[in-house]
This record gives C-alpha cells, structure tokens and sequence, in this order.
C-alpha cells in the first residue's frame, strides 16, 4: 500500500515541487503540462493484462523504453519542449524507482 501511496504522490504532487521550483513564473502551467505527461501511459493499454501492480514498466511499454526515455532526454535541448521533456523524465525516474521497488520484494 506504501508503494501505491508514494508512486502516485511522486506522479501527481512531485511534477508540482518540480515546477515550482524549476518553472517559477509559470509553475501552474507547467505543472499541467508535467501531468499530461501522465498520457504517456496510454501505451498500458496495449499490454495484457493492461494493468498489472507486480510489472516493471520500463523496458515493457514502447513509451517506457530505452529509446523513448533517450528521446525524451534530447527534448530538454529544445527550450518549447523542455517542460514535456522533464515531465517525461520524471515520470520514467518514478517508474523506474517503482520497479526497483518490486525487484526488491
């Protein structure tokens, strides 16, 4: 239950620490922004069982792979992009921690 508790909180409430302090003068924004990075997961959907608690994302999902996660580390050079960039790059940071988490059980 911990687990969900903080990998939830660390997808909805970190991205808006992060803006505050990385995006000062427009952190509400880009903390909108760094939540629609969420739509990443779409790509859950085309796994089966779409939703398992127990499966490491990373490496699974084509929006959680290896060269996704490279491309999205690019997108911080492109200053429009940058926002979505780190957005992305937390999100995989927080499932890549989840995933370490389940490897430890």
């Amino acid at each position: 239950m911990v687990r969900i508790v903080f990998h939830y909180a660390m997808h909805l409430l970190a991205p808006g620490l992060i803006a505050k302090i990385a995006f000062k003068n427009n952190w509400k924004k880009a903390w909108l922004i760094m939540l629609l990075t969420l739509l990443a997961d779409i790509d859950h959907l085309f796994a089966s069982p779409f939703f398992d608690l127990n499966r490491c994302s990373i490496g699974y999902h084509p929006l959680h792979s290896y060269i996704a996660i490279v491309i999205y580390a690019v997108l911080l050079f492109v200053p429009r992009l940058r926002i979505v960039s780190v957005g992305l790059l937390f999100h995989m940071l927080t499932d890549f921690i989840d995933c370490l988490w389940i490897s430890a059980q």
